[in-house]
């Protein structure tokens, strides 16, 4: 099978990429810089295509680094610390969606989209896949317009689409997420210093991106369709997760709790519901 993947330089592609090599998969990799994949050690075929810019392609081209593609796994997206609010998540919808028009057109046959819990309605303690949709930032909003139409356009072309919602992730802390709060506290134990903090009360789904990659994996190689949340299913406080943290370095007394003011975007639960993959 010859899968594609976009963004597979970013903190969770750079996971899925090595889990559809290690299984066998051909891949075929759209990447701005290639160098940032040079190296990774095989046991399938890598394909790596330089784009200078995914989102900007016209339509022939897009073709033309789709083509011969099965299954597209569409996991870039604006990535900096800005991302909840920056107007370039809107750059990145009409993207996606050009990108999908042009996977059909080339008879691609499975759509794997990323997705964000920040979709849901932030109010939900526990967040289903059939929680409302009604996201606070135009980040989530992006994400949710970009479910929104790639279901009903793929479903007119018969192509199979699945979106996997995706909570908090966090690495291994060599291989980290670096807007996470996860990657923020070990850098600043790391480094001997304080770590600014809201109270911490705030309850989070945190799952290791080497597991969410997996499950991602699973469903871009499997037969599930429509929305997937991507998540542990267990609630852990900010302070529980930070204490946890902090004890690896035996730096506790560095954690400063409620000198960070809250985030207005941050709602108080935010815990996903984990159905099998089949």
């Amino acid at each position: 099978m010859t899968v594609t993947l976009t963004g597979a330089t970013g903190f969770v592609g750079r996971r899925i990429l090595r889990d559809l090599i290690e299984r066998g998969c051909a891949v075929r990799v759209l990447v701005r810089d290639p160098s940032r994949v040079h190296g990774l050690s095989t046991h399938g075929e890598l394909e790596v295509v330089h784009t200078p810019d995914l989102f900007a392609e016209p339509t022939g081209r897009l073709k033309n680094l789709l083509e011969g593609s099965e299954t597209l796994v569409h996991a870039a997206w604006h990535g900096k610390p800005d991302h909840y609010t920056s107007p370039l998540n809107i750059t990145c919808l009409k993207g996606t969606l050009d990108i999908a028009n042009a996977f059909a057109a080339v008879g691609g046959k499975r759509f794997i989209g990323i997705g964000t819990f920040a979709e849901y309605d932030a109010s939900a303690d526990l967040m289903t896949t059939d929680t409302p949709l009604a996201p606070n930032t135009l980040y989530g909003a992006c994400k949710a317009s970009a479910f929104h139409v790639l279901r009903c356009l793929l479903s007119t072309y018969g192509v199979s689409f699945a979106w996997c919602r995706i909570f908090n992730v966090y690495g291994d802390g060599s291989d980290e997420d670096e807007r996470g709060v996860v990657s923020y506290i070990r850098r600043q134990l790391r480094a001997g210093q304080e770590v600014l903090l809201t109270r911490g009360d705030q309850e989070r789904d945190y799952l290791d991106v080497k597991d969410a990659a997996a499950m991602i994996t699973d469903i871009a190689l499997g037969q599930q369709q429509g929305a997937v949340n991507i998540c542990s299913g267990e609630a852990v406080t900010i302070r529980q997760l930070a204490e946890r943290i902090a004890d690896e370095y035996g730096r506790r007394e560095l954690l400063r709790f409620g000198v960070r003011p809250e985030n207005p975007f941050d709602p108080p639960r935010a815990i996903g519901v984990r159905k099998d993959v089949r």
